[in-house]
């Protein structure tokens, strides 16, 4: 006898049947997406409110294609959904402000190459506009959780830095309680020592010295710091942040940096980079990427400005010449209008990642100072001297790589810190143009890139 010869039976069956399926699918969605309810959350915590209630498309189903999700929260309440909207749109003080920066994606640079070069725009770090907010924010946290500094007891922070790291740490001191003293060679931009002033820091420009010298920008920040603490009669201790040898430095892109690629990127990304003053950005970014997200046929690339010894170091094995034990010269700083990046020693940083550097490309100070031109010229960004010799590497990157390959650099800071040095240097070449002429730079933008940079497309 036939179900079909029982109406009743029949009904509880598939009844019985429909609910049975119900919770199939049900745990499969569970299984399928289990991250499905925290990204909807995320997503309409960042919306601004709306008068109206919307849907949003959302990951789609295994089964029936997208599926929409409704925000009838919003509907149910709208005065607690704006005051849900400006708690979650309020960071916590300027370190809220550090770090999710945007991958942008060069134009000029993707289309003249065939290969895709996005940017990390670090200038947009909130507090000192560079990725050594992170790093700065890193160390005084660390610092804090070792009892080095205490906010209100009158700690002063230490640095020897060409200005960057120097002008994060005074505006993070600031906001938590600490004072900074700052050591930097008397070579560089002078808008960066006026801006430090400005932030209320102590600024010691000294005369460029080899390391192995006690007047070093670095040494004399160290002694300076050893002086604070050891005084009966200054106020609180002196912490060394020390961001060449800190661990701190890389382990902030560890930390920040590097996740953020990774998932702009979502994982596609065939070659890294960076250059290195410290090391902690390439370092940091690599162990991530590399060892972390498991991304190993990554390359990793340096990129390093004239009269560096890092390329040496990577393509060579050493630092200078093969007849040279490391360490014995007693040099003066990078002969290179490049300021930031660079350095003729090993740093504690750089060597966390070397074994995870492949290569190397040295990028001379005109390369550098036409790449700067032709970003603004082509692409509307202005920047520094360190983002230049990184745009000029990612090119010459690149072009080794097979079209549609994905290669991500960094854009550091702001050509505004540039201006006295490396911007009047291309100006001096000639690569601008006055209101009155525009011949200059109407040369530079119809120059083809590679003639420019003096790089040549491989074949």
């Amino acid at each position: 006898m036939s179900l079909s010869d029982h109406p009743k039976a029949y009904g509880t069956a598939a009844l019985t049947a429909a609910f049975v399926a119900g919770i199939l699918v049900t745990l499969g969605f569970k299984d399928l997406y289990p991250e499905l309810e925290d990204q909807y959350q995320r997503r309409r915590r960042r919306r601004k409110p709306r008068q109206s209630s919307s849907t949003e498309s959302r990951r789609s189903s295994f089964f029936w294609g997208p599926v929409q999700l409704e925000d009838h929260e919003s509907q149910s309440s709208s005065s607690s959904t704006a005051a849900d909207n400006i708690h979650d749109g309020i960071v916590e003080g300027i370190e809220g402000c550090i770090g999710n920066t945007p991958l942008v994606k060069l134009r000029s640079l993707s289309e003249a190459t065939g290969r895709t070069i996005l940017a990390k725009a670090e200038f947009l770090n909130g507090a000192g506009g560079s990725p050594k907010d992170r790093v700065a924010l890193h160390m005084i946290e660390v610092a804090e959780e070792q009892g080095l500094l205490v906010p209100g007891r009158g700690d002063t922070i230490y640095e020897g830095t060409v200005g960057s790291t120097g002008i994060s740490l005074a505006t993070l001191a600031r906001a938590r309680g600490y004072r900074a003293h700052i050591c930097m060679p008397n070579d560089q931009a002078i808008e960066k020592s006026t801006l430090l002033h400005h932030l209320g820091a102590t600024v010691e420009r000294v005369t460029p010295a080899p390391i192995t010298s006690p007047e070093h920008f670095v040494n004399l920040a160290r002694s300076r710091a050893r002086e604070h603490t050891a005084s009966s009669t200054t106020e609180g201790c002196g912490f060394f942040a020390d961001q060449f040898e800190s661990h701190a430095n890389y382990q902030a892109h560890v930390k920040t940096t590097g996740p953020e690629i990774f998932r702009q990127t979502n994982g596609q990304i065939d070659a890294f980079v960076a250059g290195a003053g410290t090391g902690g950005t390439i370092s940091g970014v690599a162990k991530y990427l590399k060892e972390s997200a498991k991304l190993t046929r990554l390359r990793v690339v340096l990129a390093d400005p004239q009269g560096s010894g890092l390329y040496n170091k990577v393509r060579h094995g050493v630092m200078y010449a093969p007849t040279e034990r490391e360490g014995t010269r007693r040099r003066q700083q990078v002969d290179t209008i490049v300021e930031g990046i660079g350095i003729n020693r090993i740093t504690e940083n750089f060597e966390a990642g070397r074994e995870l550097v492949d290569d190397a490309v040295r990028v001379t100070d005109e390369q550098a100072c036409r790449m700067a031109r032709w970003l603004v010229e082509h692409d509307g960004i202005f920047v520094g001297s360190s983002s230049a010799v990184n745009c000029v590497a990612a090119v010459a990157t690149a072009l080794t790589l097979p079209r549609g390959s994905v290669v991500v650099t960094m854009l550091c800071d702001s050509g505004t810190r540039h201006l006295s040095k490396f911007w009047k240097q291309i100006g001096d070449m000639g690569l601008e143009g006055g209101n009155d002429d525009e011949q200059g730079a109407q040369k530079e933008s119809e120059a083809d890139l590679l003639t420019s940079i003096g790089l040549k497309m491989q074949k």
